[in-house]
């Protein structure tokens, strides 16, 4: 797998008022790239990738209260350039914790991409993605 890891996608943080955090974000030095939403049963989720320099931060604002368990950085995400490849060769060295048995392929969230989930030793959540 580690051919195909490109470097860090994104660091999630989910966030009750996506507004706010965007403000301050940038206020730091942030700048932001991209918006976008998703319908879900509970209603409509919102997104904003803010870039910082040396990391993408994911801002995540759900319509009913985020589960922050240890905080609130629901997942690490890394870039890769072949989805499948890399899903194979992690299964190939015994992780089996993938969360579904497909990957997932968004086409309209941020331009489209494919995405995978994993959860790691102590529970944490690992995406492999690739933007379309």
């Amino acid at each position: 797998m580690q051919q195909h890891i490109l470097g860090l996608a994104h660091v999630a943080v989910h966030t009750a008022d996506l507004e706010e955090s965007i403000s301050f974000y940038q206020r730091i030095g942030g700048i932001l790239s991209k918006r976008d939403h998703l319908s879900t049963p509970m209603g409509e989720k919102r997104f904003a990738l803010v870039d910082l320099p040396g990391v993408t931060l994911e801002l995540i604002e759900s319509p009913a209260p985020a589960p922050m368990g240890e905080g609130n950085l629901p997942h690490l995400a890394f870039y890769v350039d072949d989805l499948d490849a890399a899903a194979a060769q992690l299964r190939a060295v015994g992780v089996d914790s993938f969360q579904t048995p497909e990957k997932r392929v968004v086409p309209h969230l941020f331009g489209g991409l494919e995405n995978w989930f994993f959860t790691g030793p102590s529970g944490e959540q690992i995406e492999l993605m690739k933007m379309l």
